[in-house]
């Protein structure tokens, strides 16, 4: 019987998470001060931040960063999750590619977003913070983060972006399940959001104004630290887990990835298998491996966006990223990959695109989906919208191969389930989604407003 799943005994997960600034070729930039334009220092930051994740953020020295021991026991709650071969996708494809997934769909959050949420919450922890708050797109990092919160006895508040609430309102009530409070936004309950409504009173959010309404509630609340799911350097850095189990389970199959994909809002979950691969091709071990994020066609930040200092918010709360985005302003569609509808890209990846280590495609919204069915009805697993990204670049890899009649091992990260994203499938089937582009002259229109650094 030829093997599907290969499975690490909790003794083989990990200890330590991989820092790739410290092996980068070329640096990311520093963030910097909005107000100075002069580098931010970890005291800086952890004005937002707890201090721990502040100097992760800033670390360009180590290469190996040690899991505390209570995160690792945490880990095993759910870890090590399955590297998968695709047999019954490969034969729908008829395509001649092996191909392989890292399936983070398994865990009770059911996506990749906990591996960063519960660092974050135990450095809080044991800092004495008392009260963490934070933004969500599709609500997998809200979840996660709400239940993070609970196991270390914190207090969570989610801001989570208007239209995806209505979309998937059963995120916010498995947040509530955890003991959180949720609020829409943009909101009433920030200036932030008071004046993202009063400028536009139809707005239906973004991960931008809910990362403004976020900080502004940590920043003016006593005990309270901001967490982020993606896109900073420390969560990255977190989600490197995913990774480095996965060379060690393409081991158990006797293969190496010649691509890796997944698909990309800020980072997160793209970096964390990525960037453990991506030091094979630093150290000349593993030179050809291809790496692809893919990213919705509606919000194309690393393919058509543009590499420059840009806030991470609407509201300029934030400090100044070196980023590909499309400003900061942008008004993504309202396209069912909630979690991918960010102006943004993180800095590691900015850099590594620019410098030509990886690359983005992009990808219409009906494909995705059509691709979501194609896996759903071989694997038997209803992927998230996000995930149909990552899923609808794999397959476009192995139709190809087929034409070029070659036989490369494919790798992509399925970072999350569908379960809870029914209707955006009910959609679909009944023929009721459409595609969304955004224009060359919408772009440029957007990034306008982004800071002269």
């Amino acid at each position: 019987m030829r093997q599907k799943k290969f499975i690490l005994s909790e003794k083989d997960i990990p200890t330590q998470w991989y820092n790739i600034q410290a092996e980068m070729p070329n640096k990311p930039l520093p963030p910097l001060n909005p107000s100075t334009k002069q580098p931010m220092s970890v005291e800086d930051l952890a004005h937002i931040f707890n201090r721990e994740c502040s100097k992760q953020e800033l670390d360009q020295e180590n290469k190996w960063i040690d899991i505390p021991g209570e995160v690792l026991e945490k880990y095993t709650y759910y870890r090590s999750t399955p590297l998968v071969r695709a047999y019954a996708l490969e034969e729908a494809l008829d395509t001649p590619a092996h191909i392989y997934f890292k399936n983070e769909s398994t865990n009770p959050l059911g996506s990749h977003k906990v591996n960063s949420a519960i660092p974050q919450c135990y450095y809080c922890k044991q800092e004495g913070v008392t009260n963490v708050t934070t933004e969500t797109g599709a609500g997998q990092w809200g979840a996660a983060l709400s239940y993070a919160a609970k196991l270390y006895g914190l207090e969570a508040a989610v801001y989570q972006v208007k239209i995806t609430m209505q979309q998937k309102p059963y995120r916010s009530i498995i947040m509530r399940t955890f003991g959180a409070t949720v609020e829409g936004s943009p909101s009433m309950s920030t200036r932030a959001g008071k004046n993202i409504i009063t400028a536009d009173p139809h707005h239906l959010g973004s991960l931008g104004t809910a990362i403004s309404e976020a900080i502004e509630l940590a920043v003016n609340t006593p005990g309270c630290k901001y967490t982020l799911g993606s896109v900073l350097s420390h969560v990255a850095l977190h989600q490197t887990v995913i990774g480095l189990e996965t060379e060690k389970q393409m081991e158990m199959a006797g293969e190496y990835p010649d691509k890796i994909i997944a698909c990309f809002g800020g980072g997160s979950n793209f970096g964390g298998i990525a960037f453990p691969f991506m030091r094979h091709i630093f150290d000349g071990t593993h030179k050809d491996t291809e790496f692809i994020a893919a990213e919705p066609n509606s919000c194309p930040k690393l393919t058509r966006g543009k590499f420059e200092y840009d806030f991470g918010d609407e509201a300029g709360y934030t400090p100044l990223l070196p980023m590909f985005t499309l400003g900061h302003d942008f008004k993504p569609a309202n396209i069912h990959a909630g979690g991918l509808r960010y102006h943004g890209a993180g800095t590691i990846i900015s850099q590594l695109i620019k410098d030509g280590y990886m690359h983005g495609v992009d990808i219409p919204q009906l494909e995705t989906f059509a691709a979501g069915l194609i896996f759903a009805q071989s694997e038997g697993i209803i992927p998230a919208p996000e995930s149909c990204h990552a899923i609808a670049a794999t397959i476009r890899e192995a139709k190809k191969a087929k034409i070029e009649g070659k036989s490369p091992v494919i790798l992509f990260n399925l970072s999350g389930h569908g379960l809870i994203d029914m209707p955006s499938y009910n959609s679909y089937i009944n023929g009721d989604l459409t595609n969304y582009t955004v224009s060359d002259e919408q772009i440029e229109e957007f990034l306008a407003g982004v800071p002269k650094v």
